[in-house]
């Protein structure tokens, strides 16, 4: 399976194929509406190939341009978690939990001097509700299908967060982490750090070959190995 990246430097947006269009995992900022629509033209991919947005959850930097993509593209559905539309209602990040680390501490607290410590973005209003499709114990199958994937339940990071296996691989949204300001693969914000560590677990049972994260290059899967036990020595730096 071919993986593209029209995502940048700071987030990625993943596409891959499937029978009638291309799945989007996420989108960017809100601003990155335009850079991510020329990044999918220079590989040969249009907005009316996306079927479907898969949402890893309801965050500023995933979630940015997704009313824009709504709007202006009508044959996209997105699919979320049953917890996640209630975010994208608010639009703006829950502050629930905090930083991982001290270093990720300082980088969150650069992004406020920098104007974004609010985590705002477009909100998405009642009237949007039949674009999405939630994610329930009743309907995964089914949705599943239309991905050719198998939907993981990852919270930890926020509540809403899901994953997505596709083959050999797993998109896992912000459930890992793979770069600066990031240690140990463990993501910069978490909001239950149990949760989180499960997670992981859901992770390591599928067994693949390579991790795909929101931030960072892919990764081999045994990295969340290596490093699992470090989730139990976080301590969270809640952001006042």
């Amino acid at each position: 399976m071919k993986i593209y990246n029209a995502g940048n430097r700071v987030m990625n947006t993943y596409l891959y194929q499937i029978n009638d269009g291309f799945v989007m995992i996420d989108t960017g900022y809100e601003n990155n509406y335009t850079k991510c629509t020329s990044s999918m033209k220079r590989k040969g991919i249009s907005w009316a190939n996306i079927k479907y947005i898969f949402l890893t959850h309801a965050h500023d930097d995933h979630a940015g341009f997704l009313k824009e993509a709504l709007d202006k593209h009508p044959n996209i559905t997105c699919i979320i978690s049953d917890k996640a539309f209630s975010v994208l209602a608010r639009g703006q990040n829950s502050f629930e939990g905090g930083c991982s680390s001290r270093l990720a501490l300082f980088f969150c607290r650069i992004m406020k001097l920098l104007g974004n410590g609010k985590h705002l973005f477009p909100a998405i209003d009642e009237t949007y509700k039949k674009r999405f499709i939630e994610i329930t114990k009743d309907n995964v199958s089914g949705i599943e299908k239309l991905l050719s994937g198998k939907i993981l339940f990852t919270p930890g990071h926020t509540a809403d967060s899901i994953s997505l296996k596709v083959e050999n691989q797993i998109f896992c949204g912000d459930a890992a982490m793979n770069g600066l300001p990031s240690l140990h693969r463990i993501t910069i914000w978490v909001e239950n750090k149990k949760e989180f560590e499960n997670s992981w677990k859901v992770l390591l049972d599928e067994n693949v070959d390579y991790i795909y994260p929101s931030h960072g290059n892919r990764f081999k899967s045994n990295d969340l190995y290596k490093f699992k036990t470090e989730i139990s020595k976080l301590k969270l730096y809640p952001l006042k």
